[in-house]
């Protein structure tokens, strides 16, 4: 088995609903083709369905098979018995807590990006995201969405940065709670929304591009969101072999064409 291979790093057109599916532990198919079960935040959605396609067109005995989610809806999942492969979390301190409760060897754990956050408004809005967090106060802008602070990283940065800005309780009575960051995106591409506070993930993705604008929220407004992942007790080598693509060059250039920061940049 290649355990302890990966670097350890320290804490943290319109979308369509991501539901989650496929949390049965696959069998192999026929031929011996193998395949992986990963439980992935949704602001992973495009590029690691990106990244999993290279991965298996160069490796084509192995199938990916991905279930997108909230971070945190994910760690009862694995809790409750849920047999995935790999777990790709918003947060790192989630994927360490699995492996600290025994549910993953904590050598198996690893940073493989960092996300960042945007204020993002279809085009007709009355939001302006070049006004950021506080532009989204003005009266005609009545509605917001941002993923569930509960239990989604994303949201919890979103929620930081209202409070930086000085306008968590302005904003309070016109948030619209996504399941998670791909939800809330969902929202404010098809006007449920005024405006969100996304992922940049999610804003470049073809979901969102060209379908509205967005401006970066400073990344001193919230907690540096280092994303983390940890091979699951249990799972087959391809499940290293996938962790290990996802971290080697070629998976951090496709993270990187979605504005994902390298989890060794320090200024992330």
């Amino acid at each position: 088995m290649m355990r302890g291979r990966f670097r350890r790093f320290g804490a943290p057109l319109m979308l369509v609903a991501i539901v989650l599916a496929g949390c049965g532990h696959p069998n192999d198919g026929d031929g011996g083709t193998r395949t992986i079960s990963v439980a992935a935040a949704a602001d992973l959605k495009f590029a690691l369905d990106e990244i999993a396609d290279a991965f298996q067109s160069e490796n084509e005995d192995v199938t990916v098979s991905v279930s997108y989610g909230s971070s945190g809806n994910f760690v009862q999942q694995v809790r409750n018995g849920a047999p995935f492969d790999l777990y790709l979390s918003a947060d790192i301190t989630l994927a360490e807590m699995l492996a600290d409760e025994g549910f993953a060897d904590p050598r198996d754990v690893f940073g493989y990006a960092v996300g960042r956050l945007v204020v993002w408004a279809a085009h007709g809005s009355p939001a302006d995201p070049e006004a950021g967090i506080s532009g989204l106060t003005r009266d005609d802008v009545t509605t917001v969405a941002i993923a569930n602070p509960q239990h989604a990283p994303y949201g919890q940065a979103a929620e930081a940065a209202m409070r930086t800005a000085g306008v968590l309780s302005a904003l309070q009575g016109k948030l619209v709670l996504g399941e998670n960051i791909a939800q809330a995106a969902e929202f404010a591409s098809t006007g449920n929304a005024d405006a969100g506070i996304l992922a940049l993930s999610l804003a470049l993705s073809p979901g969102l591009r060209g379908h509205g604008t967005f401006t970066e929220v400073p990344l001193d407004d919230f907690p540096r969101l280092v994303q983390g992942g940890v091979v699951l007790g249990g799972a087959p080598e391809a499940a290293h072999a996938f962790a290990e693509f996802l971290t080697s060059p070629a998976g951090q250039d496709i993270l990187a064409d979605y504005g994902f920061y390298p989890p060794t940049d320090g200024e992330g």
